[in-house]
């Protein structure tokens, strides 16, 4: 199928965004509220890609409300939003997004819009914001439609969910449960690029459950593929939080089938020419944040890229430190290879055992300590707070930005 040409954004529609968009900007959270609840209530068939316990946190709403601002302000130079529109993409075609999706929400968030604001949206305000959201429309279908292709042409590849079989199961940490899935049908397993994530689909008989996603914790080429999950406590009063991961470890067996999105994602390593620059490689990673780090470390190994690399980690302590005989093995095996953990909980015998390396927090007087260049390319994954921190220190060491390349679990997000 060819590309369709883009839909035609007027001069005057321009200028009506940009004059509009301060006002959007200052309710964007109370728009996209709004849309929301008026997009569950008119097509609740949509509701099932969302994940409800970011929405009960409002960290979806919030990301949307950072999404339409950064549209607006960018209205002249869409190219500056290359990296959102295929982060935004690679999301939509893990949970299987169609074109037939936009119209709906389009046709919610203008009417949020409209009634949030009231008056002030006349209808050239609405004939000019349905028009830009066309065209962000049609940018994100296109690049959609991109990607499905070039995951059904792939060997062992596919669209939308394929069943799988749970041919392990293995306790990583008191909190982290490794699961490596096998096809079904027994046929190819497509390979994907480390730090890639995939989409599991659960059917929880007592809840309505959307799709979630979960890193790749092991290399391609091994005949499997392997998520480590995190168990989430505290559901909290609604009950959301933490459903999918808890029936992953109490109710997935080996031997049981669970259906699976193809790869996706763009948090991945450089090609091998990228990497031939010789430049230190820092993957930096804080808890379950680990899974698609430790992905890229092990491929790292396998291809023997002759780049320094170094591997940092924060956990804890030892009770929740998932995959670390694993880095320790794959250590031992290269010499351009640096491992440090740090603890900022340690249990007794955790230090004294040599389970971890330091104590404390992982910060930039680590960085300083084992980073000789602060201008090699950096991986960073684990909880929000986590990845502020450490990309701040990054930033103050003067690690050039182009360099710093991090993945949010969750709705992406301003980590500052």
């Amino acid at each position: 199928m060819l590309s369709q040409p883009p839909p035609t954004l007027r001069e005057s529609s321009i200028e009506i965004v940009k004059a509009t968009a301060p006002a959007v900007a200052a309710n964007a959270e109370t728009i996209t509220r709004c849309f929301y609840r008026r997009m569950f209530e008119g097509d609740p068939q949509v509701r099932r890609f969302f994940n409800q316990a970011h929405q009960h946190a409002g960290t979806q709403q919030r990301a949307l409300a950072g999404a339409i601002c950064a549209y607006a302000a960018n209205i002249e130079n869409l190219g500056a939003l290359g990296p959102a529109v295929e982060l935004i993409a690679q999301k939509h075609c893990s949970l299987d997004i169609q074109p037939e999706h936009y119209p709906i929400v389009g046709k919610h968030l203008l009417a949020a819009v409209k009634e949030v604001l009231g008056e002030a949206v006349t209808d050239e305000v609405t004939e000019a914001w349905g028009e830009a959201y066309g065209l962000l429309a049609h940018i994100l279908i296109q690049r959609e439609a991109e990607i499905y292709r070039e995951q059904a042409r792939a060997k062992g590849g596919w669209n939308g969910f394929r069943s799988f079989v749970v041919a392990r199961k293995q306790p990583e940490s008191s909190i982290i449960t490794s699961f490596y899935l096998k096809p079904a049908d027994e046929g190819a397993l497509a390979d994907f690029h480390p730090g890639q994530y995939i989409t599991v689909k659960v059917n929880i008989p007592t809840r309505e459950t959307s799709p979630r996603n979960y890193s790749l914790s092991d290399r391609p080429g091994v005949g499997h593929y392997r998520i480590s999950v995190k168990r989430e406590l505290g559901a909290g009063p609604e009950g959301v939080h933490g459903v999918v991961s808890n029936y992953l470890h109490d109710h997935l067996h080996e031997g049981d089938r669970i259906d699976v999105g193809p790869p996706c994602g763009e948090f991945t390593l450089p090609s091998l020419q990228e990497l031939a620059d010789g430049e230190p490689i820092v993957l930096i990673s804080g808890g379950v944040g680990i899974t698609p780090i430790h992905s890229m470390f092990k491929t790292l190994a396998d291809r023997r890229v002759a780049n320094p690399v170094y591997f940092i980690h924060g956990a804890r302590n030892s009770a929740v430190h998932a995959l670390g005989d694993e880095v320790r093995e794959v250590a031992e095996t290269l010499s351009n290879v640096r491992t440090h953990v740090r603890y900022d909980a340690p249990l007794p015998g955790d230090v004294e055992d040599g389970r971890c390396d330091s104590v404390g927090l992982v910060d930039k007087g680590l960085f300083d300590e084992l980073l000789p260049n602060p201008r090699g390319w950096h991986f960073v994954c684990g909880p929000k707070p986590f990845m502020s921190a450490v990309i701040h220190d990054l930033r103050r060491r003067g690690t050039p930005e182009s360099r710093i390349r991090y993945e949010l679990f969750g709705p992406k997000a301003d980590i500052g």
